[in-house]
């Protein structure tokens, strides 16, 4: 069950120089895989970049570890999945909450000191270590300087930074070790410049370069220069000009390493690998005027979820020896594959593989299973999940409610189509492969929450569903999030149907008010709403676009206990294209 391959003790690859190769690992935040000019991306400028990816080997199927930072982080730095590790959220994680039906497991707040990095082995082998920008992996006594690095610079245990702009500070923290920036100074390009020095300065000898940098994670702030370059875009489309402004210094800082690099004759026996954490944020979260940081487009959603826009990732590799590419690469196979690079034998068990040899063109059966564990509630939206890639074929599973969702991703790289239905063999066999991995390295699952309360009951009586917190049951229907939608959509079968779970202290007769959406020619479904025994009626009306809501009061219930309820929208008809879009469903007391 593990991705351990032979592939690691082999000896020492023929390209391998006498000088062990230098290695820089250049990672983004948050930057998703269609940001770039070279991944298809016609609003950012990413030149630099996309000469690197023309050089280079440009992965079109390579995925992180982990659909938010830090267990991405650790899984870069170990080799090791992070649901081995116990670091499954951002560290410290979302707390629970009362709406939330599931408490998250318990978290391992740092990245343990037992635990060998890639930078402890290259140290061992005489290499230079430099941590430069975003550590996340736990707080003092758990930094970078405890975990092989020489020297450290920007690196503490949060996850963004007090400021993109000189002093980098705020009343909790400054930033390690730049704390004479002048006023004004940016930090994508102060991070840079210390970058710059450490490799001059050990041009020498073997180095390795961790370069983690802040950017392009919120808070969303650019050069004002840059800004102007950009004018805002269409709902729907990439068009957030301050995050492109800091895609663009990132993208700058890449072009300063390599330039660097050719200036001190270093480029033709150094390995550089660029790389982010997770997918694009694409949600209202940091979103400037409404614009989100990013769209993920034709991935589905982005950071925070396990659809493809959260776990695909931009990955690019240049060095000796580095000539394949098509490869399913993941996170997990940085620690090995650079050390197969280097030639450095290392036998401890690890997650990741060793993609050395078919990156340098051998004709070798490689591992194309990927597993992902997270077992928290997004600040995105997404719920606690699981999901396995095998082959073509990807399988979510949602732990809340056990739903499964299953994608041909060969044939729909949107995940639009849930095959769940069509194929329950494939959903059996993939269901159980996922289970068996989870038990082979000790993830830890979420466990009911004794204080769940969902939707209570305002103090006017009232009752607010809103259909992020609905279930979906069926193959078609889901939540389509913030910012450009807000609602349960993509209802095109009759047979899909949505739940909410309420709360009520005071029982009694409601009316209820849905707030729905219906394009031209698709009015007249007719839909069944009901609590327990009470149900009624209402056909949908045509608002005359289903992102054009109206709010209507289409009947009434009665419910005469106290507690936990269940309220039922479920389509019987559907002469159109789709039932509706539903945004929200009001409980409004009959006085």
């Amino acid at each position: 069950m593990l991705r351990l391959f032979a592939l690691l003790l082999l000896p020492a690859l023929a390209f391998a120089a006498e000088k062990k190769p230098n290695v820089i690992l250049i990672v983004a935040d948050d930057l998703g895989q269609r940001d770039l000019g070279c991944y298809g991306s016609t609003y950012h400028k990413t030149p630099n970049l996309d000469v690197f990816a023309k050089q280079g080997v440009k992965l079109t199927d390579a995925y992180v570890a982990c659909p938010v930072c830090s267990p991405t982080r650790a899984a870069l730095m170990t080799g090791k999945h992070p649901a081995r590790l116990g670091i499954t959220d951002w560290l410290p994680g979302r707390p629970d909450r009362p709406d939330q039906k599931l408490n998250r497991p318990k978290l391992v707040n740092e990245l343990p000191l037992e635990e060998v990095t890639l930078a402890e082995v290259l140290k061992k082998n005489g290499y230079a270590t430099a941590h430069i920008g975003k550590w996340h992996l736990g707080s003092k006594g758990f930094g970078p300087l405890e975990q092989g690095f020489d020297i450290n610079i920007g690196g503490d245990h949060f996850g963004q930074p007090p400021s993109y702009f000189a002093p980098y500070k705020n009343k909790m923290r400054s930033l390690p070790g730049i704390d004479d920036a002048p006023e004004g100074e940016y930090l994508t390009d102060r991070l840079t410049m210390e970058a710059e020095k450490f490799i001059a300065a050990n041009k020498d000898k073997p180095f390795f370069l961790y370069l983690p940098h802040f950017a392009v994670h919120t808070p969303l702030q650019a050069k004002k220069e840059l800004q102007d370059k950009y004018k805002p875009g269409t709902p729907g489309k990439q068009g957030n000009p301050v995050y492109a402004a800091m895609l663009e210094s990132l993208d700058e800082s890449v072009g300063r390493i390599l330039k660097k690099l050719d200036e001190l004759k270093l480029a033709e026996n150094t390995i550089v690998i660029f790389t982010s954490d997770n997918g694009g944020l694409a949600t209202s979260e940091g979103a400037i005027n409404g614009i989100p940081a990013t769209i993920n487009s034709p991935f589905r959603e982005g950071k925070g979820f396990l659809y493809e826009g959260g776990v695909r990732v931009p990955f690019i590799l240049r060095g000796p020896g580095i000539r394949s590419d098509n490869l399913p690469m993941n996170s997990l196979d940085v620690f090995p594959t650079v050390l197969g690079l280097c030639g450095i034998p290392h036998e401890a068990k690890l997650d990741g593989q060793n993609l050395a040899a078919p990156l340098g063109g051998a004709k070798i059966l490689i591992n194309n299973h990927h597993y992902w564990h997270y077992p928290h509630y997004a600040n995105q939206g997404s719920r606690p999940s699981g999901a396995i890639r095998d082959g073509n074929f990807k399988l979510i599973e949602f732990y809340d409610n056990g739903r499964l969702e299953l994608y041909d991703l060969s044939k729909d790289i949107s995940e639009s189509r849930n095959l769940a239905a069509d194929q329950p063999e494939k959903v059996k066999e993939l269901a159980k492969k996922l289970d068996d991995w989870r038990k082979e390295v000790g993830a830890k699952m979420p466990t009911p929450n004794p204080n769940y309360k969902p939707n209570p009951q305002a103090k006017d009586g009232s009752v607010l569903m809103l259909g992020k917190y609905a279930e979906v049951h069926g193959t078609m229907l889901r939540f389509e999030p913030l910012p450009h939608k807000n609602t349960l959509g993509f209802w095109t079968k009759k047979e899909d149907y949505a739940t909410f779970e309420f709360t009520l202290d005071t029982p009694g007769k409601f009316t209820v008010e849905v707030l729905q959406g219906c394009g031209k020619g698709s009015g007249g479904s007719e839909v069944e709403v009901s609590v327990a025994e009470s149900k009624f009626t209402f056909k949908v009306e045509d608002t005359g676009g289903f992102q054009m809501f109206k709010a209507r009061d289409v009947g009434e219930l009665t419910i005469e206990k106290a507690g936990r309820h269940t309220l039922t929208v479920k389509p019987l008809t559907k002469p159109g294209a789709a039932v509706m879009d539903l945004r929200q469903v009001v409980l409004k007391p009959v006085k």
